[in-house]
């Protein structure tokens, strides 16, 4: 064994995926580790490895690796590592993110492994071009009961990309599921597949099956978790039926869907959503709260309806009022109670609710401007793509044309 591939056994025992990047680029050989990561139940460095090939696995390295994959699955990783070194006591687990997603990740009898290998499988499967059943990948999606476990987002990601009518059909039928998981996976997989609807070339299918589903589904779903979803999806898919959900769903019990309400009405905002939101805005969960504040901010507001965005600006929660004045900053109301309360909003302790307030004022020419951004204190490299620093430098355009 080489030095590079001794290195390359201990980036994947580390899971340090982009060291074993580096390590393949420079020479190192994957296929002497693919196992030992098959095992490691990571899905981010089997991709790693995998990603550098340039010719399909020999079909005999191809099997032994799914072997061991699905042997690992189906145990799971607690249980073989108890088989494997006949510890008893209880297991150490935490989790850990892996790529994008999360995976637990377990020590037990001095070895550690992470629990992802139903993502290497599907990996594997996929790769390997076998189109595994789509009941068995939706067992595998909701196993845990985690909406960010690496087998559910592994699981949708080679559902989106079979890219049949087929395929659609049979995961969307599990919107009937009796199992809110299911449920939540299928809104999660018309999600994702709305994202992906530029690179396929089925769109404008997939569009009108969508727009058919939604509704329905909205009407009746129970689950607010899964509720919640939907609702963004039909508020996302500009269906004509999100003015009537949102007003429908604006007092259900769980905060949830209620934070999705304001993003289901078209604006300018009528009068009757206006009070949909102006309710919303003095709920008692900072989250809708701040939802409200970021449709309200951007309305002209008359009174009384601009008494609720000065107070959105004022909130006790930081949350609030951050997502207040970022939004009213830009915003079409250019009152003078909104700018003073703008103008107030420069003794706050964030940085970044200065920053918008000191904006908010560039934008209406005030003439407290320039000391305005001086309250807003030296910015850190954060701020380097931040749109908002160069309200200063176009205000002294508009207004200081000779200084």
């Amino acid at each position: 064994m080489t030095e590079l591939d001794a290195r390359l056994c201990a980036a994947v025992a580390a899971y340090a995926v982009e060291t074993v990047e580096a390590l393949v680029a420079a020479g190192a050989d994957p296929d002497r580790v693919l196992l030992r990561a098959v095992e490691g139940g990571s899905p981010a460095v089997v991709s790693a490895l995998l990603d550098t090939r340039g010719t399909p696995l020999p079909e005999a390295e191809r099997d032994r690796l799914l072997v061991a994959a699905r042997w690992w699955y189906e145990r799971g990783a607690e249980g073989e590592l108890r088989r494997l070194t006949g510890a008893a006591g209880p297991a150490d687990t935490r989790w850990v993110r892996d790529g994008d997603d999360r995976v637990e990740e377990v020590t037990l009898g001095g070895r550690t492994v992470r629990g992802g290998h139903g993502a290497v499988l599907t990996q594997l499967e996929w790769r390997c071009r076998i189109l595994t059943p789509v009941g068995e990948l939706m067992a595998r999606a909701v196993r845990y009961g985690d909406e960010q476990h690496v087998d559910g987002s592994a699981a949708c990601w080679v559902l989106l990309s079979r890219q049949s009518a087929e395929t659609w059909r049979e995961v969307v039928a599990y919107h009937r599921h009796p199992s809110p998981a299911h449920r939540a996976f299928v809104a999660d997989f018309l999600g994702l597949g709305r994202l992906m609807s530029g690179v396929t070339d089925h769109a404008p299918w997939y569009e009108k099956r969508r727009a058919e589903l939604l509704p329905g589904w909205a009407a009746t779903e129970r689950d607010a978790g899964v509720l919640a979803r939907v609702l963004r999806l039909v508020s996302e898919e500009d269906l004509p039926e999100a003015r009537e959900f949102g007003l429908r769903y604006a007092g259900h019990p769980d905060p949830r869907v209620r934070s999705r309400v304001p993003w289901m009405f078209d604006r300018p905002l009528d009068p009757e959503t206006t009070r949909a939101l102006c309710g919303l805005a003095r709920d008692p969960d900072a989250g809708v709260r701040a939802e409200a504040a970021g449709v309200l901010g951007g309305e002209e507001l008359g009174e009384p309806d601009r008494a609720v965005l000065l107070a959105l600006l004022r909130d006790a929660d930081p949350r609030v009022r951050h997502r207040a004045v970022r939004v009213t900053a830009r915003g079409a109301d250019r009152s003078p109670e909104v700018t003073e309360a703008l103008a107030e909003l420069l003794d706050a302790e964030e940085q970044d609710i200065r920053l918008s307030a000191a904006y908010g004022l560039a934008l209406r020419d005030d003439p407290r401007t320039a000391e305005a951004y001086a309250r807003v204190g030296p910015l850190g490299p954060e701020f380097e793509h931040d749109t908002r620093p160069d309200g200063l430098w176009r205000w002294r355009l508009r207004n200081e044309p000779n200084g």
